[in-house]
């Protein structure tokens, strides 16, 4: 029997769509000097929003841990191989390709961050850290939106809404455990500093 518990917290999902607006943002703002703050501003809560999750990887709650969606290749093959049968593989947490473009994004978002950094405080060879900024933020548009299609397949598949999961934090799980913390708090910090660090950051610019 299916029961609605919950899965995400509220950190997790701050850091979902905070990491997805600021990325969006600091992509369609990279070109020309025009939107420059924006785009650099952008590009510092991204950064900080990555460090958290490195961090809330191992100690948040239980579907956020890294633990929690670290699939063998043989598992991540095995679950893309069911979404072709008529029973696919059903995960409360992070499906295997899902963990796979999770790690992706966090790899790629630390990348662009600390290319853009050399960049801008012109640490080194200014021409590689361009380019590594370029094709890293390209190539996290493409996982972004692979993750975005698969996200889509999986909730046609299964009969669930991924994204609003992702708004509310509740599944429809049979057998599974519900977390019993959401860290509301921690969640409305994280909100509210990101805010705050927008609005100091672009009027002082």
């Amino acid at each position: 029997m299916l029961q609605r518990i919950l899965v995400w917290d509220v950190p997790t999902r701050v850091f979902h769509w905070t990491l997805a607006l600021s990325f969006a943002g600091a992509y369609l703002t990279s070109e020309g000097e025009r939107y420059r703050d924006i785009h650099l501003a952008l590009g510092y809560l991204m950064l900080g929003m990555i460090a958290f999750r490195l961090v809330w990887g191992f100690v948040g709650t239980a579907y956020a841990r890294f633990g929690a969606f670290l699939f063998k290749p043989a598992a991540v093959v095995g679950y893309v191989r069911s979404l072709l049968s008529p029973s696919p593989q059903h995960y409360v947490g992070h499906n295997p390709a899902g963990g796979v473009a999770i790690f992706l994004l966090l790899t790629l978002g630390l990348l662009i961050g600390l290319s853009g950094l050399g960049l801008y405080w012109e640490f080194g060879d200014e021409d590689l850290f361009e380019e590594l900024h370029e094709i890293t933020a390209n190539l996290m548009l493409g996982v972004v939106v692979v993750h975005i299609a698969g996200v889509l397949i999986s909730s046609v598949l299964h009969r669930e809404n991924l994204v609003r999961a992702m708004f509310t934090g509740y599944k429809q799980a049979a057998n599974a455990v519900s977390i019993t913390r959401s860290y509301v708090w921690l969640g409305m910090v994280m909100a509210l500093l990101s805010a705050v660090f927008l609005i100091v950051y672009l009027s002082g610019s």
